[in-house]
């Protein structure tokens, strides 16, 4: 039996062999790093904490070829430019909801973006511009619609509407 063996023995031994067994450890250590690279990659791209990505990148080296395998259990399920992206959708919609559900703050009554005073508790929801008359939001410094600067303390609602009339009285 140790004949049998002998020729087994030898024919592993010869250059032709060293040089098959060589080149597979070699492509077994490229494949267990390009696992590690890929574990460190994905990482990146779902983990915030630096910590976090050096430990995945870590347990995607230990036990070779099984560490990005426990790594795909343990992974956040979504990319972090997705969830970025998602919250930005949401965020959209909620403004775009809002402009359409626009409601007193004192009834919370539905109210029109264009109303200066709540028609049902009559609420001063908006100034009136002092030249045209138009609604103005809280942080605007010139009128939009006619390139009034706006001063911090406008007139009285009663005040606008008396100056169109009186206007309007004068053209005619």
């Amino acid at each position: 039996m140790t004949t049998s063996t002998m020729p087994l023995a030898q024919s592993l031994e010869t250059p032709d062999w060293t040089l098959l067994r060589n080149l597979g450890l070699g492509l077994l250590v490229v494949l267990w790093l390009a696992t590690a690279y890929w574990t460190f990659k994905d990482a990146r791209r779902r983990i915030e904490d630096p910590w976090l990505v050096a430990l995945a990148t870590v347990v995607g080296l230990v036990p070779p070829f099984l560490g990005p395998i426990v790594y795909l259990f343990f992974r956040p399920p979504e990319y972090l430019q997705d969830v970025r992206e998602r919250e930005l959708e949401i965020k959209a919609m909620e403004e775009r909801l809002a402009l359409l559900d626009q409601r007193c703050p004192v009834c919370r009554a539905r109210v029109d973006s264009s109303y200066l005073v709540c028609p049902v508790c009559t609420t001063r929801l908006r100034q009136a511009c002092p030249s045209c008359g138009q609604p103005l939001e809280s942080l605007w410094q010139v009128c939009p619609y006619c390139a009034t600067e706006i001063t911090p303390g406008l007139p009285a609602l009663e005040d606008v509407t008396s100056r169109r009339r009186a206007r309007r009285r004068a053209t005619e």
